[in-house]
């Protein structure tokens, strides 16, 4: 088994770019209801993640009561405390769940560090979990 069968490929997942505005952000991340999403760039190169706390945080100590300042302030302006770090879609199986023990969410990149997707926690419980009740059902018999 590789990583592709557990892709969510980049045309179905929410992420913005690294020139967005702290708004649109901000509205993509309402809208879908995550508290992280990840960013490309224009080149579609894995940049980080960006996350609700990242923003509120930044809000409070470097722009305070100006909103003017939060108006206009980019996604590039913000300051990430941790980044979900990226696999390579060649990776092993293993590594990726070592990875998902600390991340909700993988970000996949290709050997030109393109973004193609993600992988998330989520799917591969599902995958165990349904793969175990198929196991038990049958020793059951």
């Amino acid at each position: 088994m590789n990583i592709l069968f557990f892709l969510t490929p980049k045309s179905e997942v929410a992420f913005i770019y690294n020139d967005f505005t702290l708004k649109q952000a901000l509205e993509k991340m309402e809208y879908y209801r995550y508290c992280a999403v990840p960013i490309i760039d224009k080149d579609g190169k894995y940049v980080g993640t960006i996350t609700e706390g990242d923003i509120l945080w930044t809000m409070r100590n470097k722009y305070r009561e100006d909103s003017e300042k939060i108006k206009n302030c980019y996604i590039s302006e913000i300051e990430r405390k941790i980044d979900n770090q990226p696999i390579r879609i060649d990776s092993n199986v293993e590594d990726l769940v070592l990875k998902l023990i600390n991340q909700n969410f993988i970000p996949i990149i290709d050997d030109s560090d393109i973004f193609i997707g993600i992988v998330t926690r989520k799917n591969v419980l599902q995958y165990c979990y349904d793969n175990y009740i198929k196991v038990m059902a049958n020793n059951q018999v």
